[in-house]
């Protein structure tokens, strides 16, 4: 079957890496996804282990769709009691881009009636339950051409399960992943955010240097599904912990909020990380290390939701005349929105990549070999 993982903008090759690591198939990567050749088991694999993908979805088939008649047909035609049963829900959701068809809430009824109608029939009932497990249907309309999927995952890969709440303005975990492995980090450095908030960042690069599995501490969609081997899950949980790394790590984060610091380690707590990140109460305009190499990955605010323009300007003024005494081999990797943020930070990128935090579109400013 195919397999299909959605990402944020900008990283699809990361994806496209992680998942050729986990050695899946004929893997192929397209505007804001990836896709590949997969088995049930491999469902498993890349939901309890994906880092930087938002979601695992199953496709089901694709046809062309210029109108309501061919898309019902088409839906229709599907294998859907080869995977939702009688009483499973299945509600659905979707999107369509250049296509005639161009109304997703009509897309939408008539993709639920055509799939409960094959349901209906498969069955022999017109009315279905609804009442067991979720099956999400989503279709994508492109270009005329529709595909229909099962996501798998239920809540979004960065649901890692270990963040409490946030503090202001939320960094993905997905996205904090993207930049940890962006800044080539693999547990040997030192490894520093002087803006961890409610340290996603530093957490996830703990992670990365544990090799730990992402996924490991939560559920997902296709673990209640009757088509699907709950064995899948044990063995791809156990190949895992398997991989996993046992070190010592110098990981740290600094804020200047002692809220924030709190949270920062109860969520290192949560995600089994406490032993190898230290979180300390620190101002990022007074950063400051030795060590002849590291990595410093950041996310400070953008002065759109958390400060104001000039309040960031000045942030960023101090918090480059701090990083300008770092050591030359150490790589600098800043996620912002603020236009002006090399100017204020007083240097120029070596290296700028575009991205979306969320809507907020930014650039990773790269500084450093």
């Amino acid at each position: 079957m195919t397999l299909t993982v959605p990402c944020l903008f900008g990283l699809e090759a990361l994806v496209a890496d992680e998942m050729k690591r986990l050695q899946l198939k004929n893997v192929r990567a397209e505007n804001g996804r990836v896709h590949c050749d997969g088995t049930m088991a491999d469902i498993a694999r890349l939901n309890i282990n994906l880092r930087c993908g938002a979601r695992v979805l199953m496709e089901l088939g694709s046809f062309p769709a210029p109108d309501f008649e061919a898309l019902f047909q088409g839906v229709l035609a599907l294998p859907w009691a080869d995977y939702i049963p009688r009483d499973g829900e299945f509600p659905v959701k979707g999107y369509s881009l250049h296509s005639a068809l161009h109304s997703v809430p009509a897309c939408q009824a008539i993709v639920k009636k055509a799939s409960a109608k094959a349901l209906g029939a498969a069955y022999g009932c017109e009315t279905l339950p609804e009442t067991g497990s979720r099956y999400q249907i989503q279709f994508a309309i492109i270009k005329d051409v529709a595909t229909l999927y099962l996501d798998t995952s239920g809540d979004g890969l960065y649901k890692r399960g270990y963040r409490a709440q946030n503090m202001g303005a939320p960094l993905k975990e997905t996205l904090a992943a993207a930049l940890v492995t962006l800044s080539r980090y693999r547990g040997k450095d030192p490894f520093c955010d002087p803006f961890c908030g409610s340290g996603t960042i530093p957490i996830e690069a703990a992670l990365i240097a544990k090799n730990r599995a992402p996924g490991l501490e939560r559920s997902f969609a296709a673990q209640k599904w009757k088509s699907m081997d709950s064995r899948l899950w044990l063995e791809a949980g156990d190949e895992a912990m398997d991989r996993e790394f046992h070190g010592t790590y110098d990981i740290w984060g600094g804020d200047i909020d002692p809220a924030a610091v709190e949270l920062a380690r109860h969520n290192a707590e949560l995600a089994g990380v406490a032993d190898c990140v230290r979180f300390e109460v620190a101002d990022a305009g007074a950063f400051h290390r030795d060590s002849p190499y590291g990595q410093l990955v950041t996310n400070p605010p953008y002065g759109e939701r958390l400060l104001e323009k000039q309040e960031a300007e000045a942030l960023y003024r101090a918090f480059g005349a701090a990083a300008r005494t770092l050591p030359p081999k150490w790589r600098v990797l800043v996620l912002s929105s603020h236009t002006e943020f090399e100017r204020s930070f007083g240097r120029p990128a070596d290296k700028k990549r575009k991205l979306y935090n969320g809507m907020i579109k930014c650039d990773v400013f790269q500084y450093g070999t």
